[in-house]
């Protein structure tokens, strides 16, 4: 799907005002762009999709940053450049800490088996993250229900809503976004 420089411009525009059909728009156009970008990168297509998705979820939140004397692509390039060398920094420092834990996890026995205290916790914070959900908006409260209540893949939910497989990501990665607010202001 090629598409000029101009109604890229006009797409651009109108994702700065909140457009969520421009934004799906510039998602449909570039998305291979930076995919493939990060494929090649990161050689692990997991990866790269993750990192895709928080590309154009970075992006559009910070599209008002967006200078339109620089190239579009180009930009997303760099924050998608960016998200995979904070994934790599992450990585390390993660392996750093569990080779420093392995001596005391020798050391431990733990038990396992919830106690009847774990469950009702447990079961308290299920009705807690449920109810937070509830204050999302509909189409969000789907997306996150679809996927992990029924456990259904990004092909599937997009499917049964119809919708391109893109858009179900950055929808889910929306809600996800969302719910975290939320639950912070408690």
């Amino acid at each position: 799907m090629e598409k000029t420089e101009q109604s890229i411009k006009e797409n651009i525009q109108k994702a700065k005002e909140g457009n969520q059909i421009a934004f799906s728009t510039l998602l449909d156009t570039f998305w291979n762009d930076v995919y493939g970008f990060q494929l090649m990168r990161t050689k692990n297509e997991n990866d790269a999709e993750d990192i895709t998705i928080r590309t154009f979820s970075r992006a559009f939140d910070k599209i008002d940053t967006y200078d339109d004397t620089y190239e579009f692509k180009t930009w997303l390039i760099t924050i998608s450049k960016n998200l995979h060398v904070d994934l790599i920094r992450k990585r390390k420092r993660s392996l750093l800490d569990e080779m420093e834990s392995k001596g005391d996890e020798v050391k431990r026995v733990l038990d396992e088996t919830p106690s009847v205290e774990d469950r009702l916790i447990t079961e308290q914070n299920l009705a807690n993250l449920l109810q937070d959900i509830k204050k999302l908006k509909p189409h969000y409260q789907k997306v996150i229900n679809l996927r992990y209540f029924n456990e259904l893949s990004y092909a599937d939910i997009a499917k049964e809503l119809n919708e391109p497989v893109n858009n179900i990501k950055v929808k889910l990665l929306r809600a996800k976004k969302l719910l975290a607010e939320i639950i912070k202001k408690k």
